[in-house]
C-alpha cells in the first residue's frame, strides 16, 4: 500500500507539517508496512514560505527594509544558493503583520520594502524569484516595489511622485532608465490565488481596501487612482492592465508584478505542486490523504484539495480531513472524493474543535486507517 500525505494547513490551528506527522505516526502504528510519502502543500497564503523551504532547502535571509508605512523593520525571505532561487512573501515587508502601529492608513501604504527584498535577492545572484502575494497592507499597484527597483514616476509638472496608493492618480509618466541591471534577466513567478481585476466592483480597492483600514472616501480615492494609473500603464507598456486575471491581488500588486517584473501569475498550489514534483510523486499512490480547514463550494476555486483532485491518477483514491465539511454526500461524490470526515462532527462544540484539533484529527486518522488501510 502506497500512501501520499499532502495537506494544506488548518489556518490558526494546525500546520501542514503537523497534519503530516499525525497521519504518518498513525499509519506507522496501525499499518507498519505501508509506504508513506509526505508532501505538505499550501495555496500561496501565509505559511507558504515554510513549505517552499521543505522542497527548496536554503536558508532565511533577514534584511532591514521599509515597512508599508516607511518604518525601518527587519524582514526575511528564503534563498536557496544551490538552485539560485528566492522565495519572497510580500507580507513580510509590506503586510499587516509587519506594521508597528495598529492604525491602518492604506492610502499612505507602499510596497517599497518588498522591492528592497527583491534587490537583495538580485544582488545575491538569484535566477528565479518567487513572490507570494497576500496579507498586504497596501493598495499601490506595486509602484513602491517598482520605485525601489529603479522605476521612477512623475506627475504632470515633471515632479517625482512618492510611491503610495493615494498618489496613483498623480502619475503621468514612467521612466525605467535606472532599473536594476539584472531585473529582466530573472524568472519571476508570482503566487496569486485570486482572480480580481485591478479596478471595478470586484477590483482591489472595492473588495480588499476596507480590511486595510480604508473608509468609503478612501476607497473612492484609491479606485480613481487605479483607473487613472491603469491608463498610464496601458499607454506606456502597450498593454491592457484591466484584462490581467488576478491583477487586483494584494492591492494591485498582481498588475505591478506582471508589468514591472514581467512576472507570470500562477496559483500558489500550482507553484508548490511543481516544487514538490507532485504529479510524479503521486503516480502510483493507492491513497492521497489531504485536508484543510474548510471543505465547501469555495474548494473548487483553486484551493489545495481541488488541485489534488485534478492532478491525481484516476485509480488513486482521495481521503479528505477538514475542520468542517460543508458539502453534501452528493457533492462529495461529484468532487470524486472517496472519503471525507471533519473535526466539528466529533467535537463537543466549536471551541473544542479549535482547542483540540490535533487530538480530534488523531482520532479520525485512526478510524480511517482501521477502516480503509
Amino acid at each position: 500500500m502506497r500512501i501520499v500525505i499532502a495537506p494544506d494547513k488548518f489556518k490558526g490551528t494546525l500546520t501542514s507539517f503537523e497534519f503530516c506527522d499525525i497521519f504518518k505516526n498513525t499509519l506507522q502504528e496501525f499499518s507498519p508496512n505501508t509506504h508513506i510519502q509526505l508532501l505538505p502543500l499550501a495555496d500561496g497564503g501565509d505559511g507558504t514560505i515554510d513549505i517552499a523551504q521543505y522542497y527548496l532547502g536554503g536558508s532565511f535571509i533577514t534584511k532591514e527594509v521599509q515597512s508599508a508605512y516607511f518604518n525601518t523593520i527587519k524582514a526575511s525571505y528564503l534563498y536557496a544558493e544551490t538552485t539560485k532561487t528566492a522565495f519572497i512573501e510580500m507580507a513580510e515587508a509590506s503586510g499587516m503583520k509587519a506594521l508597528i502601529s495598529d492604525h491602518l492608513n492604506v492610502r499612505k501604504a507602499s510596497t517599497f520594502g518588498t522591492g528592497e527584498l527583491i534587490i537583495d535577492a538580485l544582488d545575491r545572484g538569484a535566477e528565479t524569484i518567487i513572490i507570494g502575494l497576500g496579507g498586504s497592507a497596501t493598495n499601490d499597484c506595486g509602484i513602491g516595489m517598482a520605485n525601489a527597483l529603479g522605476y521612477e514616476f512623475y506627475d504632470r509638472q515633471e515632479n517625482l511622485v512618492h510611491p503610495i496608493g493615494e498618489n496613483l492618480a498623480k502619475i503621468e509618466k514612467i521612466t525605467s532608465t535606472n532599473i536594476h541591471p539584472r531585473l529582466h534577466h530573472v524568472n519571476f513567478k508570482i503566487a496569486c490565488d485570486v482572480t480580481n481585476p485591478l479596478y471595478g466592483p470586484n477590483g482591489a480597492a472595492n473588495v480588499y481596501a476596507k480590511q486595510k483600514g480604508a473608509s468609503d472616501k478612501d476607497i473612492a480615492v484609491l479606485e480613481d487612482g487605479m483607473i487613472h494609473f491603469s491608463s498610464v500603464l496601458d499607454r506606456h507598456f502597450d498593454t491592457k492592465t484591466q484584462s490581467i486575471v488576478g491583477g487586483g491581488a494584494a492591492g494591485g500588486m498582481g498588475v505591478g508584478c506582471h508589468i514591472f517584473l514581467q512576472g507570470e501569475l500562477i496559483s500558489g498550489f500550482s507553484l508548490l505542486k511543481d516544487l514538490a514534483n507532485f504529479e510524479e510523486a503521486i503516480q502510483h499512490a493507492d491513497w492521497i490523504i489531504t485536508g484543510e480547514g474548510q471543505l465547501d463550494e469555495q474548494t473548487k476555486n483553486g484551493k489545495t484539495i481541488q488541485g489534488i483532485l485534478q492532478a491525481r491518477n484516476p485509480d488513486t483514491k482521495v481521503a479528505v480531513f477538514c475542520g468542517q465539511v460543508s458539502l453534501t454526500n452528493a457533492e462529495l461524490t461529484n468532487f470524486k472524493i472517496d472519503y471525507a470526515r471533519d473535526i466539528i462532527s466529533i467535537a463537543t462544540d466549536i471551541n473544542d474543535a479549535f482547542t483540540n484539533t490535533k487530538q480530534h484529527l488523531k482520532h479520525l486518522a485512526e478510524t480511517f486507517v482501521k477502516e480503509k488501510i
